[in-house]
């Protein structure tokens, strides 16, 4: 298959990702990846922005076995919607080796959230990215948030880095731990010391239960494909300020980019530039993953 963008303006995923030179500890995970489709089966959403190509749980588990990685933390992605049901089914199909991120709206039965933890569920996302969704008001989310607090589950925020000062004291209050996509999208165009990074680096350190995925060095770079360097100093800076509360994932099918089309082990070769020692890298990619999404058999 080759490289080519489809006629809603966003590329296939790569059809022969290279060998990655890293080779990850037993037991990683991806904590950051999606299945999309496949359409005829599980339609997208009308009110989506987008519409994927699809990527399916048996394309996901092909290419987690040639990147060298043993698990999966699927999170529902804005073009499903509130339909978490391919979610379940890669989960269903997985031998217990994938957990799930759901979206849920406010109408939403506690019966169908227990169902959401028995399938594997261990949190939802908010998405903050206009250009993806339209905004909830808050006193949805905080309902929301309340009520998947008890099952122990997490919320995922996704956001604008130019937002989170406005958004901060809302996220901050929200009664769930937090873990946040993409190291806040910050610009890497400005300096990693810079106020606008110290500002993230200070947000998560308001809260001991705040996490955050290092992930998406090809949304973030502002240099040519596959050189991801500036990203390398944010991405390092939070592993070492924060070794406990990191993740890593693949972010495939990459949904909704349009610049290029990401190879997957030059992805994970960007894993030991911004963890650079054994011992971070087991953090990244097996202690801190299994501590939140598989605590039972950590």
């Amino acid at each position: 298959m080759a490289d080519f963008v489809m006629d809603f303006g966003w590329r296939v995923w790569h059809p022969s990702p290279s060998s990655p030179a890293f080779a990850a500890p037993a037991g990683a995970v991806d904590a950051h990846c999606h299945v999309f489709g496949p359409g005829d089966v599980f339609p997208y959403a009308p009110s989506r922005k987008y519409t994927p190509c699809d990527g399916t749980k048996d394309q996901l588990w092909a290419l987690r076995k040639h990147l060298g990685f043993s698990r999966s933390v699927i999170v529902q992605a804005t073009c499903h919607g509130a339909d978490n049901r391919a979610l379940i089914d890669a989960i269903a199909h997985s031998g217990g080796t994938a957990r799930g991120v759901a979206t849920v709206t406010r109408d939403i039965t506690d019966e169908q959230l227990h169902a959401l933890h028995a399938a594997g569920v261990r949190g939802v996302r908010f998405n903050f990215v206009k250009r993806l969704v339209d905004s909830l008001p808050h006193d949805e989310l905080k309902e929301i948030a309340a009520r998947i607090a008890p099952l122990g589950w997490h919320i995922v925020i996704y956001f604008v880095a130019d937002e989170l000062e406005e958004l901060s004291d809302f996220f901050l209050s929200l009664p769930a731990p937090l873990v946040v996509d993409h190291m806040g999208t910050p610009d890497v165009s400005r300096p990693v010391d810079g106020a606008d990074f110290n500002r993230f680096v200070d947000f998560m350190a308001a809260r001991d239960d705040i996490w955050c995925k290092v992930t998406c060095p090809e949304r973030l770079s502002k240099q040519t494909p596959p050189f991801y360097g500036d990203v390398i100093p944010f991405g390092r800076r939070i592993v070492e300020t924060y070794p406990d509360r990191v993740l890593w994932g693949t972010d495939w099918p990459h949904p909704n980019l349009k610049t290029h089309t990401p190879d997957e082990g030059q992805l994970v070769d960007f894993i030991p530039q911004i963890a650079p020692t054994a011992a971070l890298q087991q953090k990244l990619l097996v202690d801190n993953p299994m501590r939140l999404y598989w605590p039972e058999e950590v």
